[in-house]
């Protein structure tokens, strides 16, 4: 069976994917949906709802018990663990609520380290770290430690590493979650603009003002997906 599946718009494409855990917990049951390469998504819903499952599974992070995964034009099924590393290394990009970024190394560093499984020479990765950190603001930052940043500055490199490479797809979980409103609502801006030139975006948020100002929402709830709508940003 072939892994690419052609003639796609869509960046993710779920069909009736239900992931269970142990013999009596299901994450996810039965969930389709489809994103195209063009939109900005949230996915909301309370603390159990599935969200971050869905999220682990479109990141490739985890795999469905049932039903068909495609990412990218890629059926994750027909996938190695070799090749969904590919993917995630070169296609898909992730922003967690908690930065993730390394101690004691720069900013710069944490942003080409990101790239480290890309086959991508030493060079060329902190020649794209810097551009990267110069799009969301930081090129007077290319030296500091995240000890030495804000929190909204520590976020900004997580999306700087997660753009770097640029990928088709970026996945934000909570990613204004750790800031205060005035900062949450700037990286939102900055995602907003990353999509506006060429990436998809899916946040998972439990903030429905951060979801009332995507285009689309998709709330989730035991599960499944109970309503998926679209929003009022123009």
């Amino acid at each position: 069976m072939s892994a690419v599946v052609s003639g796609s718009e869509h960046v993710i494409s779920l069909r009736d994917v239900t992931r269970t855990y142990g013999s009596e917990l299901k994450a996810l049951d039965k969930v389709s949906i489809d994103i195209r390469c063009d939109e900005f998504v949230a996915i909301v819903g309370p603390s159990g709802s599935g969200k971050t499952t869905l999220l682990n599974i479109v990141g490739t992070l985890d795999r469905a018990n049932a039903g068909q995964v495609v990412i990218d034009g890629r059926d994750v099924a027909a996938l190695s663990d070799d090749e969904l590393s590919a993917l995630r290394a070169h296609r898909i990009g992730f922003v967690f609520q908690h930065f993730h970024l390394a101690h004691g190394v720069s900013a710069l560093d944490n942003v080409a380290d990101g790239m480290l499984y890309t086959g991508i020479a030493l060079r060329e990765r902190r020649e794209r770290a810097e551009s990267a950190l110069a799009r969301v603001g930081l090129a007077a930052r290319l030296a500091h430690r995240p000890h030495e940043l804000s929190g909204g500055e520590k976020q900004r490199v997580a999306i700087a590493r997660a753009v770097a490479r640029g990928p088709a797809l970026l996945l934000a979980d909570e990613p204004t979650g750790a800031l205060d409103t005035r900062t949450g609502a700037s990286v939102m801006e900055l995602l907003f603009a990353l999509h506006e030139a060429g990436t998809a975006v899916v946040v998972i948020t439990h903030d429905l003002s951060i979801a009332a100002q995507c285009r689309r929402q998709v709330n989730m709830r035991d599960g499944c997906i109970v309503a998926d709508q679209s929003g009022l940003r123009t």
